[in-house]
């Protein structure tokens, strides 16, 4: 088999990396972010795994500290999912994006491709540090021409029968509306890498 043709059969390895929320908090081991997206990229025809590399209470510092060895060589792309603890702990939105900056430099330098799912702040930090935390992730995506998912838990947030009791944790028919709203733009990111590929 020519070696372009077996390249263009292998699949395209993907890592979810981020926090509780790719982790699959609270959640069995196949209802989770990363294994349920992996079954909706596959029911629509891609070759594809999606790792787990989520953590529990993972900051984007925390984040960036542990990249090099979440993240395996022959990974395609990243899906970069990080900020919602930096948000609940008032962190400074400037060490949050200097974190994420970090992460993205690395990944760079390591010529994987990344894409961003952004995080929304919550009104009660005051107009000025929501401003601040929400610009992060549309700034970086346009600074650096990145695929780009404005907020992660876009129809899940604040719906009750979506949510864990806690109320900030999907339950597996959160993951799922989570990963049905996503899956077009991870489909984009999908086309980047198979174009890089080719």
């Amino acid at each position: 088999m020519p070696l372009r043709t077996a390249r263009a059969q292998a699949p395209i390895k993907l890592v979810a990396f981020g926090d509780s929320l790719t982790a699959g908090y609270g959640l069995g081991p196949r209802e989770g972010f990363a294994p349920r997206l992996e079954a909706a990229l596959k029911s629509r025809g891609h070759n594809v795994s999606v790792a787990n590399a989520g953590v529990s209470g993972d900051t984007a510092s925390g984040g960036a500290d542990r990249l090099d060895w979440s993240v395996p060589d022959g990974t395609d792309g990243v899906i970069v999912e990080l900020g919602a603890n930096d948000m609940l702990r008032g962190v400074d939105p400037k060490v949050t994006r200097a974190a994420i900056t970090r992460i993205l430099d690395r990944l760079a330098a390591r010529k994987i491709p990344a894409m961003l799912a952004g995080m929304r702040a919550s009104p009660n930090l005051g107009a000025d540090y929501v401003r601040r935390f929400e610009s992060i992730y549309p700034d970086l995506a346009t600074e650096r021409g990145l695929v780009l998912y404005p907020f992660f838990l876009d129809g899940v947030v604040g719906n009750r029968s979506l949510n864990l009791p806690d109320g900030l944790h999907p339950t597996a028919k959160g993951v799922d509306v989570v990963v049905e709203n996503i899956t077009p733009t991870v489909e984009k990111f999908l086309a980047q890498i198979a174009a890089r590929r080719s």
